[in-house]
C-alpha cells in the first residue's frame, strides 16, 4: 500500500537535530526507497512555507520535486468537505488540509503517515488506514535533502 506522508513527518525528518533518531525518520527513508510515498500539493506548500532563505527554499523545493503531486480532482475536494462536516457534526475538529489528506488517502487507497494525533480521532469517524513505523534497525538516520532518490511510485 502506498503511503501519504503528512507534513508533520516530513518536518520531523528534515530537522537537523530532533529528527535524527526518530523512528518516523527511518520509516520515511524506507518508504522513499520502496517508492511508496505519495505527495500532496498542500503538504508541499506547508513544507515550503516559512523557509528563511531563498537558498534553503530552492534546495528543499528541488528535493521535493522528486515526488510528483498526486492528482486531486474536484471530487476529492468535495469529499474532504464531507469529511470535515461529518467530523464536525460529532465535535471532532481539524484543518482543511487535514481533511484533504483524509479524502485523498481514501480515494487513493493509501495509508496516512503522521505524528499528528488528530488523525486518530478522524479514523474513528472515517475509513482511514494510519501507517506506523515498522521499527528501527538500531541505527539513527537523518533524512538528507540531497539523498532522496527519484520515486518509483506504482499505483
Amino acid at each position: 500500500m502506498n503511503v501519504l506522508v503528512d507534513t508533520s513527518v516530513w518536518s520531523l525528518a528534515l530537522r537537523r537535530t530532533v529528527g535524527t533518531a526518530a523512528p518516523e525518520t527511518h520509516e520515511l527513508t524506507e518508504l522513499i526507497h520502496e517508492g511508496r510515498v505519495i505527495m500532496l500539493g498542500a503538504v508541499r506548500q506547508e513544507l515550503l512555507s516559512g523557509i528563511k532563505t531563498v537558498q534553503q527554499f530552492e534546495k528543499l523545493r528541488d528535493v521535493l520535486r522528486s515526488f510528483p503531486d498526486a492528482p486531486l480532482g474536484h471530487e476529492i475536494h468535495e469529499e474532504a468537505a464531507e469529511c470535515f462536516n461529518a467530523c464536525r457534526k460529532v465535535g471532532v475538529q481539524g484543518s482543511n488540509t487535514d481533511f484533504l489528506i483524509c479524502a485523498a488517502a481514501m480515494h487513493l487507497n493509501a495509508a496516512i503517515f503522521t505524528t499528528d494525533n488528530d488523525f486518530s480521532e478522524f479514523a474513528r469517524m472515517l475509513p482511514l488506514v494510519l501507517h506506523a513505523p515498522r521499527g528501527t534497525s538500531g541505527t539513527s538516520e537523518r533524512l538528507k535533502v540531497t539523498a532522496i532518490p527519484q520515486t518509483r511510485r506504482s499505483n
